[in-house]
């Protein structure tokens, strides 16, 4: 039986930005039926090869051949015509616009009249098959969605198909940019088991994760990455997660909690909730929230971070300080450059008889970049040319960088590579030790065992809050779903990969 045509192979690609080498010759071959795998630390290469696949950028040298013919100037619309379609990490859907017009620019044959309901009926459908009891409007506004919901359509919106009576394409391939970051345990199973019947059917996917046992479990194929070529390839299956980790070329470890005893500090930050058990932090106190996405831990983070926070002129030593998971709502500041970024959150610690020095403010950024390893060559570069997780180390940055006693973290970790959250982590635990104080939310179990208490949130409460040992997935699953402990529930959360 003759070998399959691969849907796109890239071959030799390669990309240069400045300084850095992006891409140094890859060459990858995309099958029809398989689920391939991409992973590396942030700055590897993988979202450059993600946008030659993409048809975003054409590489410098290098060609691709679609269903084995060399594709003369291949772009976004090529791509589009050979059924590529792509996830990002960053979602790109216009909030302004509902669900049913943001099918419409996706699908830019469906036109004329009564466009509206054929556009409704396509995402509708979409939504039904990849996340089966969404409970999604199509008529919205998406930004009126949560983060979870918008990811959902986003994904939904790349497994689409508007069919050949409206001149579609259908999709052959997808790339999925960590598509399942903002999804709770239930959401990510779907997506996955969606992403398996796609492949099955003779689809294919490049699924971008740095969630390892989701790539194990899903990938018939692991293509590793590092310094922009790929360093390893082989089947899923002959991987697992300790090797994988050695072929990214880390020597991140599983990072067992060291919680410290801080039941007679003092509280820092309180808050009474309208149900539920009341939140305190103690200083120096790494204090976790958990449960499933959209139970009012990221409200319960804004609140505090509102009622501590000045209105007007902003203050020289804050209480507090706020590291978004989202970056491009209310992280980035996506025209500035990375040491603008850095520090605009300590201008007053920067600045004399309100006039800046420049000097102290280049100086404040550079110890940053190297102190917590941000990828570039000049911190006078724009934001927008660090990959994702570059970017969230730059939201850590300016959060550290400030004088505030307590960081709030609305889940920071979103897109982080293995080895870059093993170096937070250990960032996080000295500043705790020095008397700062954390409060995180994160969709990711192991990053909860690193923290002195957690409280767990269901239906926009705290029903339960666990300290020391108390403190295992078991316990945070059976306080989430309301089951009885030691009878976990499957999902997202119970499979998150250690650093």
């Amino acid at each position: 039986m003759p070998d399959p045509i691969p849907l796109l192979t890239v071959t030799g690609a390669a990309m240069r930005f400045g300084e850095v080498q992006a891409l140094a010759g890859v060459s990858l071959a995309i099958l029809p039926g398989e689920c391939i795998g991409l992973v590396g630390h942030n700055g590897a290469g993988k979202s450059t090869l993600v946008s030659v696949i993409n048809g975003g950028l054409t590489p410098q040298q290098g060609t691709i051949a679609a269903n084995g013919l060399p594709v003369a100037g291949y772009g976004i619309a090529a791509a589009r015509a050979n059924g590529v379609r792509c996830v990002f990490q960053e979602l790109s859907l216009c909030p302004n616009l509902t669900v049913i017009e943001n099918t419409r620019i996706m699908h830019r044959t469906l036109g004329g009249w009564n466009w509206r309901a054929r556009a409704r009926a396509i995402i509708a459908a979409s939504l039904d098959a990849v996340f089966p009891g969404h409970g999604i409007d199509p008529s919205v506004q998406v930004g009126t969605l949560s983060i979870a919901e918008r990811q959902m359509v986003e994904v939904a919106m790349a497994f689409s198909d508007a069919g050949a009576r409206n001149g579609g394409t259908p999709a052959r391939l997808v790339i999925l940019d960590e598509p399942t970051s903002s999804l709770d345990a239930a959401l990510a199973a779907q997506l996955l088991a969606h992403v398996r019947r796609f492949v099955a059917a003779g689809g294919a996917v490049i699924l971008i994760s740095h969630i390892l046992t989701e790539v194990l479990a899903t990938s018939t194929r692991v293509v590793v990455m590092k310094d922009g070529r790929i360093v390893a390839e082989r089947a899923a299956d002959g991987f697992d997660h300790a090797t994988l980790v050695e072929a990214m070329g880390s020597a991140a470890q599983a990072q067992a909690a060291i919680r410290r005893e801080t039941a007679a500090a003092p509280v820092v930050l309180a808050l009474a909730l309208p149900r539920g058990l009341p939140f305190a932090a103690r200083k120096g106190e790494v204090v976790g929230l958990a449960g499933l996405s959209g139970h009012g831990q990221t409200e319960m983070l804004l609140a505090l971070f509102d009622r501590h926070s000045p209105h007007w002129l902003p203050r020289r030593d804050p209480a507090v300080t706020f590291v978004a998971g989202d970056r491009r709502l209310n992280g980035t500041f996506d025209l500035w450059s990375i040491l603008r970024n850095i520090t605009v959150a300590a201008l007053p610690d920067l600045a004399r008889r309100g006039l800046l020095n420049q000097t102290s403010e280049a100086a404040r950024a550079v110890g940053w970049k190297d102190k917590i390893e941000i990828r570039t060559p000049d911190t006078n570069n724009p934001i927008l040319s660090l990959s994702g997780g570059n970017q969230q180390k730059v939201l850590f940055a300016r959060a550290l960088s400030t004088r505030a006693p307590v960081v709030l973290m609305d889940d920071p970790m979103r897109g982080v590579d293995v080895g870059t959250k093993r170096e937070v982590y250990a960032i996080i635990r000295a500043e705790a030790e020095a008397g700062r104080t954390f409060v995180w939310y994160s969709t990711e179990m192991d990053e909860m065992s690193l923290c002195d208490r957690v409280y767990v949130f269901r239906d926009r409460a705290i029903v339960a809050e666990l300290t020391g040992e108390a403190i295992s997935e078991n316990a945070i699953l059976a306080a989430s779903f309301h089951t009885a402990p030691g009878h976990a529930a499957s999902g997202h959360t119970a499979t998150q990969s250690a650093a």
